[in-house]
């Protein structure tokens, strides 16, 4: 697999459009990290690490309102292997006007926009998510 992050993203907008419950996906640090800022902005309901005969694996608890739609109303791969993209703390963008969250890869470990704006940090912008 040559990326990751994108695998993941996919495989949540995959199992939200099928209305599951939770997905499982194969762990990495990294990956733990992003989904635990997607659960603490309230995009999904649980992070849990776990291991099965193949490995260690992720299974996240996808979040719907009480008329079944999804908390995530889209995700969006900004930096790719292919096409790597940083930015600097001035240049951070604002996902939907403050109303969505962009991931960083920042030297101070994986951050939302809102806290590399904060720290004066910036770095390899990963996702938006809104």
């Amino acid at each position: 697999m040559t990326d990751p992050i994108g695998d993941m993203l996919t495989r949540i907008r995959n199992a939200m459009m099928a209305r599951k419950e939770n997905v499982t996906l194969p762990a990495s640090n990294l990956k733990e990290r992003v989904a635990e800022i997607l659960r603490d902005e309230g995009y999904i309901q649980s992070v849990a690490r776990g291991a099965d005969d193949q490995g260690s694996t992720l299974t996240l608890g996808l979040r719907y309102s009480q008329d079944n739609q999804h908390a995530i109303q889209s995700m969006r791969r900004v930096s790719r292997p292919g096409q790597r993209i940083y930015v600097g703390h001035t240049a951070i963008p604002r996902v939907r006007s403050g109303l969505g969250v962009a991931i960083l890869s920042t030297s101070r470990g994986v951050l939302t926009d809102r806290q590399a704006r904060k720290l004066g940090v910036g770095g390899e912008l990963l996702c938006e998510v809104w």
